[in-house]
């Protein structure tokens, strides 16, 4: 099946970090993060989140860190490929998750080399694109068309709430829907 289940995602934010977001339409990536990992923690869905050398580019921003689920890792990186990372494919691995909703920053370069060795790995993975940022919207193309010729599904924010909704009659169907209004 080809849409994203709750009992079987986990979600990996890519980089979501202070400096990083200052230098991009930080309000439409930032928001956007912030209604899947709300979403996400409703329906029970874990949260991973990636942080590329935070002394540097600082930590995850506020908003998004107010609004993870209780349980959510924080992983320190510097490999682009956040995979390359000691112990990150066995964590990855130990939520027991097949499907992986992916997104962050910067497109082209560490959401597109994760999510590709992602596939690699066995994994079916859905990048959120409309949680997705890069500074220059040529390659921001290139890194979407690069990770779908990788075999990653593209989707966006309300397509992957609604799949993991399924229905209206979900018990968070209202809440959910709140996000996006």
């Amino acid at each position: 099946m080809n849409t994203l289940s709750a009992e079987n995602s986990l979600v990996l934010i890519i980089d979501i970090q202070e400096r990083l977001v200052s230098v991009l339409n930080k309000d439409v990536v930032v928001a956007n993060a912030v209604k899947v990992a709300s979403a996400a923690k409703l329906l029970n869905v874990p949260v991973l989140l990636t942080e590329q050398y935070p002394k540097g580019l600082g930590n995850t921003v506020q908003a998004l860190r107010e609004v993870l689920p209780e349980n959510s890792e924080v992983v320190e990186k510097t490999y682009f490929n956040a995979l390359l990372e000691e112990g990150m494919k066995d964590k990855i691995k130990s939520y027991g998750k097949k499907q992986i909703v992916i997104f962050g920053i910067e497109t082209h370069i560490c959401v597109y080399q994760t999510a590709s060795a992602l596939v690699e790995e066995g994994y079916d993975v859905y990048v959120i694109k409309d949680a997705c940022a890069s500074r220059n919207k040529y390659e921001f193309k290139q890194g979407i068309d690069a990770m779908v010729a990788n075999g990653v599904k593209v989707s966006c924010v309300e397509i992957a709430l609604f799949d993991w909704l399924k229905g209206a009659k979900n018990p968070k169907f209202k809440e959910v829907q709140a996000l996006i209004k």
